[in-house]
């Protein structure tokens, strides 16, 4: 699939790492290094401007690295571009750490997954069909 995408940061394209990934790394677009503080959240640039085609959203999604490592993470997780959407891509990332968190220009902040979705028509019913679980919500299993 190609998607047309204007790049004006001075980066590379976003790239899968690996031949099996799903995601794309973005990366901070930035002047001037930012410092996230604990529970401080902020848009970052990413230079990037995509023309999605209709049926296809972007899904911003963290980088397990950062959020294992760094504890920083991504507000609206995950974050939705829509087809008709021509603005900026930029990341709402947060530091859900107790530390400061350093960004500088260049930087992967985030992962990106093309995928396509489904346009609903909406059936309006009395009632819903039977299942074995029904109802079971929020743990109703257990934990072991």
């Amino acid at each position: 699939m190609e998607i047309k995408i204007i790049n004006k940061s001075e980066h590379p394209l976003p790239q899968y790492e690996t031949a099996h990934a799903a995601g794309m790394d973005l990366r901070a677009s930035i002047n001037e290094e930012i410092i996230l503080k604990p529970l401080q959240r902020q848009l970052i640039s990413t230079g990037l401007f995509i023309e999605l085609p209709v049926g296809y959203e972007a899904q911003i999604r963290p980088r397990s690295g950062l959020a294992y490592k760094h504890g920083i993470s991504i507000v609206n997780s995950p974050g939705t571009i829509d087809a008709d959407y021509r603005g900026e891509l930029k990341v709402l990332l947060v530091n859900l750490s107790d530390t400061d968190f350093k960004i500088v220009n260049g930087d992967r902040i985030a992962q990106m997954v093309v995928a396509k979705h489904e346009t609903v028509q909406w059936q309006a019913v009395e009632a819903l069909e039977e299942t074995a679980r029904g109802e079971g919500g929020y743990g109703h299993t257990g934990k072991s």
